[in-house]
């Protein structure tokens, strides 16, 4: 007697669309998956709050059809109009509010220098995790993260048939090591799968969309509204500068972390090749990535400041979430509406947490 082979499981290359967490992202969620329901009112979309989960979970639902998109969900609605007017009004919404919040940024230069400023006695993600010395906390940190991480680079590739010169030509040198210099393997968004891995956490792309909250979709968000729109240029060159610019020394402590708590090799490798990489990377950005686009474009100086504040401030608000939760005691993710725990947990270690549900709209900006 033969025997049959056992079914073969795959996981799907694209994700399945999130749980709606509000009106809004419920109609972008309906729209998608073809079932009832109307479009997104104006109406509706103004009473979102400018920070808060049902507006990013709507923005990026909308966003990623133009990534990799969702299992279900037709190519086709990547242009569909009634979709594009909806994101307009939720971009506008999320864009205006930036910029009254980030009506006092300073000029380019001075933000720049600011960005190379390392307070000795300062706080943030990178310097919790560091003290912590439990592996929970870092769990969590790379499920947040990894809804960008896991497309690195990508939203930041709309930018360069938007450039010129020497602004184009230092883009795409950084770019080239992010999707690791001609190699699958060495590409930074595999290089972060292979370190949630060695976190016992599924690397499969928008796995832990449901878990993250407003501050982690904003982050995300705030890439491909700069991106997505040519007119937002120098804003996305600004946002480009601050991620290369404050990534190593964070990378440096974020790699001790990752060892001290016996993550693994691949692990604490995602990080070492950022604190490497990323100290190039932030003089080409400053000097000709910035400094290029400059030349040519000198009226886009206001929209790098901007992109540089943006960032900073959306970056902070994300801080915060996390590290307020964790210095409780308490789980920084969102727990889905069915109740199950957001991450597994490893044999053997106890995660701390409240398993709390964050409501739609809880934090408002």
């Amino acid at each position: 007697m033969t025997l049959a082979p056992p079914p073969v499981t795959t996981t799907p290359a694209t994700p399945a669309v999130p749980e709606a967490r509000g009106t809004v992202s419920d109609a972008v969620r309906n729209r998608l998956l073809g079932l009832p329901g109307q479009q997104p009112r104006e109406a509706e979309i103004a009473r979102c709050s400018p920070y808060g989960e049902d507006l990013h979970l709507a923005l990026h639902l909308l966003y990623e059809l133009h990534y990799q998109g969702f299992t279900g969900v037709p190519d086709t609605l990547e242009w569909d109009p009634d979709l594009l007017r909806a994101r307009a009004l939720l971009e506008h919404r999320f864009e205006s509010t930036l910029r009254h919040d980030c009506r006092d940024a300073p000029p380019v230069d001075e933000a720049l220098a600011a960005l190379l400023m390392e307070p000795v006695d300062g706080t943030g993600v990178s310097r919790f995790l560091l003290s912590a010395g439990e592996a929970w906390p870092l769990r969590e940190y790379a499920a947040l993260r990894s809804v960008h991480q896991l497309r690195e680079a990508d939203p930041h590739l709309w930018v360069v048939p938007r450039l010129r010169g020497r602004a184009k030509a230092a883009m795409v040198t950084v770019e080239f090591d992010e999707y690791g210099c001609g190699r699958a393997e060495r590409m930074h968004s595999r290089l972060y799968a292979d370190l949630m891995a060695d976190l016992d956490l599924d690397p499969a792309y928008g796995r832990y969309v449901d878990a993250a909250g407003a501050e982690a979709l904003a982050a995300s968000n705030l890439m491909s509204l700069f991106g997505l729109h040519r007119r937002l240029r120098g804003a996305l060159v600004g946002h480009f500068a601050v991620l290369e610019t404050t990534s190593p020394p964070a990378a440096a402590r974020l790699a001790e972390a990752m060892r001290r708590t016996g993550a693994g090799p691949a692990a604490a490798r995602y990080y070492d090749e950022h604190v490497e990489a990323d100290a190039v990377h932030e003089q080409l950005v400053r000097r000709e990535v910035v400094g290029g686009l400059l030349d040519d474009e000198p009226g886009l100086a206001p929209d790098v400041a901007f992109g540089i504040a943006a960032t900073c401030l959306v970056e902070d608000r994300l801080a915060r979430q996390v590290t307020d939760a964790w210095s409780r005691g308490e789980t920084a993710l969102r727990t889905p509406s069915d109740g199950r725990a957001p991450l597994p947990t490893p044999a053997g270690e106890a995660r701390r947490g409240s398993g709390r549900t964050r409501n739609d709209e809880g934090r408002a900006g």
